[in-house]
């Protein structure tokens, strides 16, 4: 390319203008497929920047999938033209899942709360709400009464943690929770860290306001603190994802050795830490939350999901007093805000302990479903919890995991291949599936689902054929 300048006017960061200005120079055909980008050290002494903000803006650009770079050649547009397959992010938007779920399938792919009865008392309270506050609920919510903060404050706490009503942000679920924390306190271009496996809707939505994801890798034991040193020097996150308590998808509980040891790199890197103790709640276990370890650095969310109602989105998070604000700012330009209705209720679900009843009742219809895997599955290699519900499947050679998932979809089971939860592009081959056992409604379905996932484990690829 031969006298071509970026239009750089705008706000924001210089890199992200640079790539923005690149992107919009190839949708409107100014720069061609196929065209080379300048080298950094030109492109820098033209525009007066650093190389090193040149090269941030075209990582950046390899990441929305609109270049291809080349030790020694240089950087690509890609397009139909250049021969090449145009790369994809390092994360789908959309995972391996469908956006809109088959039907007439048995639903193996969800881990919400199972259907105990709980609509009759959602819509006591819900009746009881709005009758009561029939102006508020008129309106938009600009101001949280301080029963809300409490309930928070009440359902996060969990063995020694008690959290105050001074770190609450009231969330629409777990989810919203986490990215109102990641838009918050980074910056796109930043790099946020995520196992290899784990919840991959986060990374992607990261990834969709042009945060950066480095991988830390696991072992049995959970995440290894000495990788996460690694990267934590290498790649400078200002934040990581985690799960310590039956994570999501593999079931390991870090130790307290291991927490302790993330807290001390992430202390040493300042790097903030997400906890994400969604399933810590079902489980009772007693090891002392990340949050105990790092106060200061820590983030903690939870909500009623995957043992109240899904449904509800209710969620609140825990931060540093002085992450408060910003989060719940970025919370509201995110989704709009939190609509009075479905917080009140879940603020009144929570503080007159029916949250609580029916978090026992849902653990007990866990456990029975459990029983009825560990039945069906014995002999087989495989991952659980009492009181978790879903289970982390090794699969026996020569099955692949995502050839296992097609195998059970033909015969009307929706389960999650290993690729949904790989937050990037990664190297390493788990040879795993996931499957949850609470949506079905009946018992009799659970039954029904695990016995095909056994016999397709017994009959091995013979017993599958992919072109029928």
């Amino acid at each position: 390319m031969t006298n071509w300048i970026p239009d750089l006017t705008g706000s924001g960061p210089l890199y992200q203008r640079l790539a923005d200005s690149i992107e919009a120079d190839i949708d409107r055909g100014v720069i061609g497929a196929g065209a080379k980008l300048p080298p950094q050290r030109d492109l820098a002494y033209d525009i007066g920047a650093t190389v090193g903000t040149v090269g941030r803006a075209y990582q950046l650009l390899r990441e929305r999938g609109l270049v291809s770079g080349e030790v020694g050649r240089g950087t690509y547009v890609l397009g139909d033209s250049t021969g090449v397959t145009k790369e994809a992010p390092d994360t789908s938007v959309e995972g391996t899942r469908s956006v809109d779920a088959p039907k007439d399938k048995l639903r193996f792919d969800s881990t919400a709360a199972p259907d105990i009865g709980q609509g009759a008392i959602v819509a006591d309270v819900l009746s009881r709400a709005a009758q009561d506050h029939p102006h508020e609920i008129s309106s938009y919510t600009r101001d949280f009464p301080d029963r809300w903060y409490e309930a928070g404050a009440r359902w996060l706490s969990r063995n020694a943690f008690r959290p105050t009503t001074d770190t609450i942000v009231p969330t629409l679920g777990t989810h919203a929770a986490v990215m109102a924390a990641i838009a918050a306190l980074t910056t796109p271009g930043d790099y946020v860290a995520f196992e290899h496996l784990t919840y991959s809707q986060i990374s992607r939505s990261a990834g969709l306001i042009g945060r950066r994801t480095a991988l830390v890798a696991s072992d049995d034991e959970g995440l290894d603190p000495a990788d996460f040193e690694r990267v934590c020097a290498q790649k400078h996150p200002k934040m990581i994802f985690l799960i310590p308590t039956a994570q999501n998808p593999t079931l390991v509980t870090l130790s307290p050795a291991r927490r302790e040891a993330i807290a001390r790199v992430a202390r040493e890197y300042n790097v903030i830490l997400i906890e994400d103790d969604l399933y810590g709640h079902l489980t009772d276990d007693p090891t002392p939350l990340l949050a105990e370890f790092a106060p200061e650095r820590t983030i903690i969310a939870g909500g009623l999901s995957k043992s109240v109602a899904a449904g509800l989105r209710g969620g609140w998070l825990s931060c540093p007093p002085a992450y408060r604000h910003r989060i719940r700012v970025a919370h509201k330009m995110m989704t709009g805000g939190m609509p009075f209705l479905l917080a009140e209720v879940n603020a009144r679900l929570v503080l007159s302990g029916q949250a609580g009843e029916v978090r026992k009742r849902s653990i007990a219809e866990i456990s029975a479903r459990m029983s009825i895997v560990r039945e069906s599955l014995a002999g087989i290699s495989f991952k659980s919890h009492d009181k978790v519900p879903f289970v982390w499947l090794t699969l026996p050679d020569p099955w692949l995991s995502g050839t296992f998932k097609n195998a059970c979809l033909e015969h009307g089971v929706l389960i999650d291949d290993e690729d949904e939860f790989k937050a990037g592009r990664s190297e390493r081959v788990f040879h795993g599936v996931r499957f949850g056992v609470s949506q079905p409604r009946r018992r009799e379905d659970i039954a029904g689902g695990v016995a095909v996932i056994r016999r397709l484990l017994d009959e091995g690829r013979a017993g599958y054929d992919s072109f029928s």
